[in-house]
């Protein structure tokens, strides 16, 4: 008979709940049972272990083996329970000494995770960040493979001790070998100079209207939709949205990392302070979008969280598909429902949208025969629902490129860098009054700090009788005209902020 217990954490969305992994030796006909709700991959582990257990010169006990995950209600996944379970066999066994949760509770647990190869050696596992965090907050000791080790640190550098081999960790759990703490050197790795060069908003030719928007965007985390013609550099513009944006914070980048590190990207260690920029095809799901799947994946807009999300051909996405964004834009959050469990994912996104005037994309083009009728225009742009577009903050109108814009020389015009530092300025001076961005303000706050002068309510009046705007999309026109003098530098919101505000709604407009 023998009994040995051994913390781990299992992994459900961003938490990472304790899960105690209790092995029970005892006489009998030898059986090697799993029990406590494990997937499919968990039940694997009994051919892994055993494999890695004698391959590493240790006895398989015989007799009944019984391990219990604990709490047993909790959903099990992954091959990170391989290494404690191997530990439970070994210590129930006697084989190995030592108590790797602490028989005391004035000790602090050791954790462990692992997948485990036949021969012994240590592979690395998915999710480990909350984990790791989670770790950090209880004090505890982690012990990963060295494939983890950057992961890991990035939650807890000081408690992080990586192995290659069952047989390091069973050493160090023996204290005949200690691993070192921190993980293998250089497991933190930074950049290369020179790799992954910055994309400058003066590369863009002409459009200086949609250039003033993205400003005004990223200074407030507003969400932009473009409306062009093929080739008028909706793209190139939606992709330099993030070099304007101020670098993430640390509380900021853990919490991208970690989102990252749950779904099928894994964790990188050299993008941790680049904010996300996603840009799914126009057919990819709703649970693409928002997250599902049999275990609630985080979907694109959790994956863009404090990053950007491109839309591009938006009325092309399912209407089902666009649907899923109205809450998540509104609240910053999304919950999975599925049989087995429901999870939330952070999801403050910044959506950019880019689409063509009409299904040929030539309308209002004078250098263009556009053939499409009124009625082939109105289908086409009621793909998108007016709650949606009512959602958006920003509208913008953008022309063809001229020819004489073409030819200037790249580089020639206002640079990302001017622009960034105009953002940062804004953000900062927003952060300092209200602790947020203007495009995150509640009604309160908006009461607070979105009143204009008696010229701005007089334009904001007129824009309400004669552009047909919603009492939300004068909510979001008074949180851009907001955004527009923080940007200029200007304390009140007066008339010419609020024109430029309504300006940059062109569909208002259009409606009106």
């Amino acid at each position: 008979m023998g009994f040995a217990r051994v913390a781990c954490r299992a992994q459900v969305g961003l938490s990472a709940p304790l899960v105690h992994v209790e092995v029970s030796l005892a006489s009998g006909l030898p059986t090697f049972s799993i029990v406590g709700l494990p997937a499919m991959v968990v039940r694997e582990a009994k051919e892994r272990v055993r494999a890695a257990l004698c391959n590493s010169r240790f006895e398989f006990p015989a007799g009944r083996i019984t391990v219990n995950l604990a709490p047993a209600e909790l959903p099990k996944e992954g091959g990170r329970f391989d290494l404690p379970i191997a530990l439970g066999i070994l210590l129930a066994s006697r084989q190995l000494s030592g108590g790797p949760d602490g028989e005391r509770a004035s000790q602090p647990l050791r954790e462990f995770y692992g997948e485990l190869g036949l021969t012994g050696e240590l592979k690395a596992v998915r999710g480990l960040l909350p984990a790791a965090a989670q770790a950090r907050r209880a004090g505890n000791e982690i012990i990963v493979p060295r494939a983890n080790a950057a992961e890991a640190c990035a939650g807890a550098p000081e408690l992080v001790r990586a192995a290659d081999h069952l047989l390091e960790v069973c050493a160090h759990v023996a204290g005949t070998a200690t691993l070192a703490a921190g993980g293998a050197p250089g497991a933190t790795r930074s950049r290369s100079p020179g790799t992954g060069a910055a994309l400058d908003l003066a590369d863009v030719c002409g459009q200086l209207q949609a250039k003033r928007a993205l400003a005004v965007a990223a200074a407030g985390g507003h969400s932009l939709l473009m409306i062009g013609p093929p080739g008028c550099g909706k793209s190139m513009l939606a992709q330099r949205l993030p070099g304007l944006l101020p670098p993430l914070s640390s509380a900021e980048a853990l919490e991208v990392a970690a989102i990252a590190s749950v779904s099928g990207l894994g964790f990188c260690h050299e993008s941790l302070t680049e904010r996300p920029f996603r840009a799914p095809h126009h057919s990819s799901s709703a649970p693409a979008l928002v997250g599902g799947g049999v275990r609630a994946r985080p979907g694109e807009i959790s994956l863009a969280h404090h990053g950007v999300l491109f839309l591009d051909e938006l009325p092309e996405f399912a209407r089902a598909v666009l649907e899923a964004l109205r809450e998540p834009l509104e609240t910053g959050t999304v919950s999975v429902a599925r049989a087995a469990l429901t999870v939330q994912y952070p999801a403050e996104f910044q959506l950019v949208a880019a689409m063509n005037p009409c299904p040929c994309g030539g309308l209002g083009d004078p250098a263009v025969s556009c053939r499409c009728t009124p009625a082939m225009v109105q289908r086409y742009r009621s793909r998108v629902s007016g709650p949606l577009i009512d959602r958006l903050d920003l509208h913008v109108d953008m022309p063809r490129v001229e020819a004489e814009d073409l030819d200037t020389v790249p580089g020639a015009g206002a640079g990302s860098a001017a622009a960034a530092a105009a953002v940062a300025r804004a953000r900062e001076l927003q952060r300092a009054r209200q602790g947020t961005c203007n495009a995150r303000l509640a009604d309160a706050e908006l009461r607070r700090w979105c009143v204009p002068d008696e010229s701005g309510r007089r334009v904001l009046e007129a824009a309400m009788r004669r552009g047909r705007l919603s009492a939300r999309a004068r909510q979001r026109v008074l949180k851009v005209a907001r955004t527009i003098a923080d940007l200029d530098g200007r304390p009140a919101i007066s008339a010419r902020e609020m024109s430029e505000a309504v300006m940059l709604r062109c569909l208002d407009r259009a409606a009106g």
